[in-house]
């Protein structure tokens, strides 16, 4: 595995916006997306806050000859598919999905393959209504025999390809021609990062050159809302001051927001993007290299692992793992970008990790969560964390950090500004729910 794998298009979609520049732009002013909830009336919840992309339309993102497919494109599809197209544009790609006038594509299909993270996507209510009415019995209690002899037959014949967690990666696989190595990986809130180090390893033992990975998901609906709230994860305090929710590695953190929406990024070997740049100068750049990739699985068996292991040693574990692929110690880690949804048992797991992983030189080293802007994206948290940690390397900016009056003991995440910085080395990680964890080291570009 002796290739060099770099990150050349970033596609983040969020509540900042839709692209780089305008995600860039709102995290360097501290500017979040988080409010009321606007999908549906959120008033029955006691967390009504959530972090949603505005103004979405996916037909926007698509091919003209592709448009009649978004006809089956849940959400979390739909966001994924603009994340893919605005990363390949980034990196100045030219695939089946964006070629113009039989413009010739940058690499052999065969060559190229996609790793996205998804979640389990939520069915919209209004299309199960008129389903489940007809699956009750004379009481008006739902009966499963019912529903597989009357009310099923209410649904569309298409209807499962709307909401199968693979048909991210399908409909990105399809539109942009990627007939190479593809996957789907469903782990949390870990999934994007996943996704990020599978293609990381394709790309290393020469199955691939390219690679579209990160992850994107939705769950602004009602029942996904329902779901985050039993975890007992969600702030309640805040729902009248919604910019100061979330709070991450604060002593008075308490709870995260839903985010919508993740990141897609275009890792390519280095070779071959040298040789792209040679036959289409001026197409894209490297924003970052990734050194190294580590995973691990968390267990609590106290709290069913709907908590993190309060000692971070799983956490630990794989940062280990990223930083020792790397070949370089934790002091040469210039900036963090941590989880750091501002619940208070993660944060406080992801701190001790921190400290058992940096000692001492923790304090030295910032770290800067984004979920006080975006919210937690679940499966595409990681690729908006990522998104950030490339692009902070190639701006040689820290960004600022928000919310954190009383930070956590060691760790350097009290309210900032953004500023200039030498940065070589960054680390960013995620946390599942769940247990999974992993994290990737990059290096600036050069």
């Amino acid at each position: 595995m002796s290739r060099r794998v770099v990150i050349t298009g970033l596609g983040p979609v969020s509540g900042l916006g839709m692209g780089v520049d305008a995600n860039w732009q709102r995290v360097l002013a501290g500017e979040g997306a988080i409010g009321r909830v606007r999908a549906f009336d959120p008033s029955g919840f006691a967390c009504q806050l959530c972090a949603e992309v505005e103004d979405f339309n996916v037909k926007d993102f698509v091919p003209k000859s592709y448009r009649k497919a978004t006809k089956v494109m849940a959400r979390d599809i739909g966001l994924a598919v603009a994340a893919a197209d605005l990363a390949a544009r980034d990196a100045g790609l030219v695939t089946r999905g964006n070629a113009d006038n039989g413009e010739a594509t940058s690499y052999d299909p065969t060559r190229m393959g996609a790793h996205i993270g998804a979640g389990l996507i939520v069915a919209e209510i209004d299309e199960l209504t008129a389903a489940l009415a007809e699956a009750t019995d004379d009481q008006g209690r739902f009966d499963y025999h019912k529903w597989g002899s009357e009310g099923q037959g209410h649904l569309t014949p298409l209807w499962l390809l709307k909401y199968l967690p693979n048909m991210l990666a399908c409909h990105v696989t399809i539109i942009h021609d990627t007939q190479g190595p593809s996957n789907t990986i469903t782990c949390g809130e870990a999934s994007a990062m996943l996704s990020m180090g599978e293609s990381m390893r394709v790309i290393q033992r020469g199955a691939a050159d390219l690679c579209f990975c990160g992850g994107v998901e939705s769950k602004i609906n009602p029942t996904a809302f329902l779901r985050k709230h039993m975890t007992g994860q969600l702030n309640t305090d805040n729902n009248e001051t919604p910019d100061k929710a979330v709070r991450p590695f604060c002593q008075t953190a308490a709870g995260g927001v839903i985010g919508e929406g993740g990141g897609i990024a275009i890792l390519e070997s280095l070779e071959t993007y040298e040789a792209r740049q040679a036959r289409q100068p001026g197409s894209g750049r490297v924003y970052a290299e990734v050194l190294g990739f580590g995973a691990s699985q968390s267990v609590n068996a106290a709290k069913r692992n709907l908590e993190p292991d309060p000692e971070g040693r799983s956490i630990a574990s794989a940062i280990r793992a990223a930083l020792r692929e790397a070949q370089i110690d934790p002091s040469a880690i210039d900036l963090i970008i941590p989880f750091g949804a501002g619940v208070p048992a993660g944060d406080q797991a992801e701190a001790a990790a921190l400290r058992t992983v940096f000692g001492d030189g923790l304090a030295k080293t910032p770290a800067r969560s984004i979920k006080p802007l975006v919210g937690t994206c679940n499966a595409g948290a990681g690729g908006l964390d990522v998104f950030v940690a490339a692009k902070t390397l190639f701006e040689q900016t820290i960004p600022p950090a928000v919310n954190c009056e009383q930070p956590l003991d060691g760790v350097d995440a009290a309210t900032a500004e953004s500023r200039k910085a030498k940065l070589n080395h960054a680390l960013v990680y995620s946390v599942g729910v769940g247990g999974q964890n992993a994290a990737l080291v990059l290096k600036k570009a050069g």
